[in-house]
């Protein structure tokens, strides 16, 4: 077993204790009193369940990310590369088709190990705190959809790097780049009009004061939209949420169909105009431009690794083909894939306090974008005392006491 062997695995055990520490210290944060902001809004029982409900996540949480360690452990010391690779080239086929077959296994197995973690999650965690609305057939579809969604999207994208770093080793990072840059963004065009129909039903609001309230405030701030659409969340989940899709003038505002029942119509509004400010401040396309440029970073990389020996040896396999030194090459980038996230969430934090501070003002009821933040938590469960290690880590939203106390204090950050 080589150096790098070990140095890799450090990697993975480093991150799952940190990851670990970081979830335990977040369970042992949780404070018994309710706090003052939510006296009206959470009574006791509810804000135990909220307790409850975020120790069942992160228990299932922690036993998965142990299970997932262990077999990725085991698997690298055993040589199950190796032999799946065995199984890749049995067939005869050239190398792209050779690597899809490699990697599919490969993801097809993580998909199948996930399963069960996934039916708890949903049918006894979910179902036992009031959520889950899914059906076992809805269940079913939707897992054979994004499987199918994943391959198609996953075998496309791998496909080309392997025949850009087999047939211009020179330069495959920049034209990889490049390919991966122009079909993620047509991906992201036609995910609205393509992919999530598939899982949802999007159905255009219905006329009304909520609709009226939305496109006159979209109006009034020059936010040229596609409509204003109600999603059938409520067939899979109680929770609430809204979201944009799509770009420019095609771009979509879409509701929860249970989010507008249990908001008001400035709720609503104050929600949207949150989302609106992603874009008029620049949100959107500076997390655009920060994905392309890690996916630069990353691609380049894997270049200067991806024909090293040592990288091949290190799990064992007895060739060294560019489809497996790629799937290695995950391992190798793990440690900066970490820290590119803990740095994209921190100034996703930043984002959503001036989001937050832009709809206070431009709408002009900072009181509704509070109480709508506060219903949102309670009817989600929300976590209202995150551990600071958390939030640090992972958080890409600030924790909810912390954005009310911005937008009553401060509500200018947006301007800033």
């Amino acid at each position: 077993m080589s150096f790098v062997t070990y140095l890799i695995l450090s990697f993975l055990v480093i991150i799952y204790i940190v990851e670990t520490t970081a979830d335990l210290l977040n369970v042992k944060n949780i404070s018994l009193s309710i706090p003052r902001e939510f006296d009206t809004y959470f009574d006791k029982e509810k804000y135990v369940r909220s307790q409850q409900y975020l120790k069942a996540n992160t228990k299932v949480s922690l036993i998965s990310s142990t299970l997932f360690l262990v077999i990725q452990i085991v698997f690298v010391l055993s040589g199950g590369f190796n032999y799946v690779n065995t199984i890749a080239t049995s067939f005869g086929f050239g190398p792209i088709w050779t690597g899809l077959i490699f990697a599919g296994i490969l993801l097809f197995s993580y998909e199948i190990i996930k399963i069960p973690f996934s039916v708890y999650s949903t049918f006894v965690i979910e179902q036992n705190f009031g959520f889950n609305r899914t059906n076992v057939k809805t269940f079913v579809t939707d897992l054979f959809k994004s499987w199918i969604i994943t391959a198609v999207i996953s075998s496309i994208v791998f496909s080309v790097i392997l025949w850009l770093f087999t047939n211009t080793p020179h330069c495959a990072w920049l034209y990889a780049f490049v390919c991966i840059t122009v079909f993620q963004l047509f991906v992201w065009f036609i995910a609205p009009i393509v992919i999530l129909p598939l899982f949802n039903k999007y159905t255009p609001l219905e006329g009304g004061e909520l609709r009226t309230s939305i496109e006159t405030y979209a109006s009034k701030e020059n936010f040229k939209m596609k409509g204003v659409f109600v999603m059938d969340e409520s067939k899979r989940s109680t929770k609430s949420n809204a979201f944009f899709i799509g770009f420019g003038k095609f771009r979509r505002i879409v509701l929860f169909d249970t989010l507008i029942q249990k908001q008001t119509v400035n709720e609503l509004t104050n929600i949207l105009a949150h989302e609106m400010g992603h874009f008029k401040l620049g949100h959107t396309t500076k997390r655009m431009i920060f994905s392309f440029a890690s996916t630069g970073v990353m691609l380049y990389i894997l270049s200067l690794f991806v024909n090293k020996t040592w990288l091949y040896d290190a799990f064992l396999m007895q060739a060294q083909p560019i489809y497996a030194g790629v799937i290695f090459f995950a391992f190798l980038y793990a440690p900066i894939s970490f820290i590119i996230s803990v740095i994209s969430s921190y100034f996703s934090r930043r984002m959503e306090y001036n989001a937050d501070s832009y709809a206070a003002i431009t709408y002009g009821y900072p009181e509704a974008m509070v109480t709508a933040l506060k219903k949102l938590s309670v009817d989600n469960l929300s976590n209202l005392h995150p551990h600071k290690l958390k939030v640090f880590l992972e958080y890409s939203h600030p924790p909810i006491l912390d954005r009310i106390k911005a937008i009553n204090t401060n509500p200018d950050r947006s301007r800033a």
